[in-house]
């Protein structure tokens, strides 16, 4: 299926009608819209095969990791947030001291607004729809706009999201990277990036000219930390599993791996055999193993191999006309070599041998904050020096990728790997404005007379201990009548400091 890029003279009328549909409530019902969040799981549940079928032109991606990795999880979130929405919207009544406790002071959940969600390439589905669900359940209209570079894929999504979902609320635009740049002159209520760094100052840089708030999910060189006690048989299933996955074009996959050399040596002799057990004697032949993106992915690829002073001693092989790198580990390479320079983002595996962990560890410091940290050990007490001793996004104890499959857990980097997370709730709460209310019956004039001039030493002592006092309301009933009693006291009794002692006594 060809992808059609959007007219960029129609941007303009595509946002206009979508503020107009926000403006006009179309998607502030809770009913409308877990009604559009089972059209989304209706589109993905009926099409199933049509867009493994896409993924598999784009990146010859076994069927089985397009389910895992994609579509389950976004049925998945939908079933969630359906389930969850109305405790999610319900108003939040907040702790109040005893000035107020009869204010009703809450916080109502309200969308964010008309919200552009940005998607990637390397899982097209996932990181456009895992966004486009949490903005459906906060009732936001939305500007979806896929990446261009998997392009049946997204010439798939935006003929479906078009049948399934209403496009006076919810509309796709597609186009490359000067499309997407006339589409960031427009003023968005939140903009939400899946990408990498160098894009994700672009974006956060145009966003700013409008005060529009971002979520950034990126990427980043996230480190497989090797201890000596580690299981090695069972890390390097775990470690080739997350490096061959989509082929190692995944965010959260173990870019390389720091260890000392015993650990070295004893994962060379392992990760052949367990490339093998995986993907049998030529990897190329395998239905189970994906391909490199495009041709410009995999020059930028083969150019890392080229330039590397490691040793290659597994693989190494590639094929340009079948965008083919074969799963490849290159041992002793050094902090300043190419491999080390920037995320790789493809199935080629660094090892670089340290002293010991402090040693690991000073190094991980030095560098960018990365999206995950990956330690491997059988001691709880080294595991837990590791997250003393580390910054990351998410930290995965023995094991690798599966942090991004559960929907409690929130998934987002710091610094140079994100800004923000999302899953499940969080991705409800990303596109939601949390409005504070607060209100002041007119009955309550009267007692509310101290803080108006002229000002006296008498008002002040009451406006203190009324604003100040400790008293953080037991229960409605207490807080209703400590209230009633302090403020009766205020206005009529000021005078009598004996009771005015006792209830501040017992409301402390």
């Amino acid at each position: 299926m060809q992808l059609t890029y959007t007219n960029t003279a129609e941007y303009s009328q595509i946002i206009d009608d979508l503020r107009k549909s926000f403006t006009n409530n179309l998607t502030k019902s809770l009913s409308y819209r877990k009604r559009q969040l089972r059209q989304l799981y209706k589109l993905l549940e009926e099409n199933e095969d049509e867009i493994c079928d896409a993924l598999y032109k784009d990146l010859r991606r076994p069927k089985t990791e397009t389910m895992i990795g994609e579509i389950s999880w976004c049925k998945k979130e939908s079933l969630d947030a359906i389930e969850n929405l109305d405790g999610w919207s319900k108003p939040e009544y907040v702790k109040v001291g005893i000035a107020h406790a009869l204010n009703g002071c809450h916080i109502r959940r309200e969308p964010a607004g008309t919200v552009l969600i940005i998607g990637a390439w390397n899982y097209p589905v996932l990181l456009l729809l895992a966004p486009f669900i949490g903005a459906i359940s906060a009732g936001c209209t939305v500007i979806l706009k896929p990446s261009e570079v998997p392009d049946n894929t997204s010439a798939t999504l935006t003929k479906l999201i078009s049948k399934y979902l209403d496009q006076n609320a919810y509309r796709v635009v597609n186009g490359g990277s000067e499309e997407t740049m006339e589409l960031l002159q427009f003023r968005f209520d939140h903009i939400f990036y899946t990408g990498s760094g160098r894009v994700g100052k672009i974006i956060m840089t145009e966003a700013a000219k409008h005060l529009t708030p971002v979520t950034l999910e990126l990427g980043g060189k996230s480190p497989a930390i090797i201890a000596k006690d580690a299981d090695i048989p069972i890390v390097a299933r775990r470690l080739i599993w997350g490096k061959t996955f989509n082929c190692g074009q995944t965010c959260v996959a173990p870019d390389y791996i720091i260890c000392e050399r015993s650990v070295q040596e004893a994962l060379i002799k392992e990760f052949p055999r367990v490339i093998k057990e995986f993907l049998g004697e030529n990897p190329q032949k395998s239905k189970d193993y994906s391909r490199i993106i495009n041709q410009k992915q995999f020059d930028r690829l083969n150019n890392m191999l080229k330039k590397t002073s490691g040793k290659i001693i597994y693989g190494g092989i590639t094929d340009r006309d079948e965008l083919y790198i074969s799963p490849t580990i290159v041992s002793d390479v050094t902090e300043d070599d190419e491999l080390m320079q920037h995320e790789i983002f493809g199935p080629i595996f660094p090892i670089m041998v340290v002293n010991d962990l402090e040693e690991a560890l000073e190094f991980v410091r030095s560098r960018d904050i990365p999206l995950a940290i990956y330690p491997f050990s059988r001691s709880d007490k080294t595991i837990q020096h590791v997250l003393d001793n580390t910054r990351s996004g998410a930290t995965v104890i023995n094991d690798c990728l599966m942090q991004a499959s559960v929907m409690t857990l929130p998934f987002g980097g710091q610094g140079h790997s994100g800004m923000g997370s999302y899953r499940g709730k969080r991705s409800y709460d990303v596109f939601t404005h949390e409005r504070s209310v607060m209100n002041t019956p007119y009955f309550f004039e009267k007692f509310i007379g101290f803080r108006y001039p002229p000002y006296t030493q008498r008002n002040d002592k009451i406006a203190n201990w009324l604003f100040f006092s400790r008293w953080k309301g037991r229960s409605l009933f207490r807080g209703v009548l400590g209230a009633v009693i302090v403020l009766f006291l205020a206005y009529y009794s000021h005078k009598s400091e004996k009771l005015v002692g006792y209830v501040r006594n017992y409301f402390s």
